[in-house]
């Protein structure tokens, strides 16, 4: 199980027509604590920024499953709904949870999670799909990684 925590990091970023702007942008970390997930961002994002950052915010996201896909660029929560049946009852329940894909637009997400989600007993609808900030992710290892090729 992953613990997830989104880590918003500030810094003065360089722009194409060379002037520089104080950003915030948020990446995703995968750690079990808040005191971890510092420290995993920080060194995650030194060889990339050049010169001081702040770590201005710290947040768990409740994410239940990710999938990558090298083709993409950016990442797309998805909120997915089960379906159960009540047995004493007899009534459907849905239980949402969130998922976060990576891809380049809105349908090929959609893909995606559609293909993430094949061999899935359990019912299931995509209830959202929308795109995020987030910039990047860094689970633990590159094989914890559950890549999904699309054809």
């Amino acid at each position: 199980m992953h613990n997830w925590f989104e880590c918003k990091v500030s810094y003065e970023k360089v722009l194409e027509n060379g002037m520089q702007k104080k950003v915030t942008e948020p990446y995703l970390v995968d750690a079990l604590s808040f005191t971890e997930a510092e420290a995993r961002i920080i060194e995650e994002i030194k060889p990339y920024i050049s010169g001081e950052f702040t770590i201005t915010d710290i947040k768990r996201a409740k994410l239940s499953e990710l999938f990558f896909n090298d083709n993409g660029d950016r990442f797309f929560k998805a909120k997915v709904m089960f379906i159960s049946l009540d047995e004493k009852s007899g009534t459907e329940k849905k239980t949402a949870v969130q998922m976060l894909a990576q891809a380049s637009d809105l349908k090929e997400a959609l893909k995606v999670v559609e293909k993430g989600m094949e061999g899935t007993l359990a019912d299931y609808s995509i209830a959202s799909l929308s795109e995020t900030t987030i910039m990047d992710v860094f689970p633990y290892s590159e094989d914890q990684k559950k890549k999904i090729m699309l054809v």
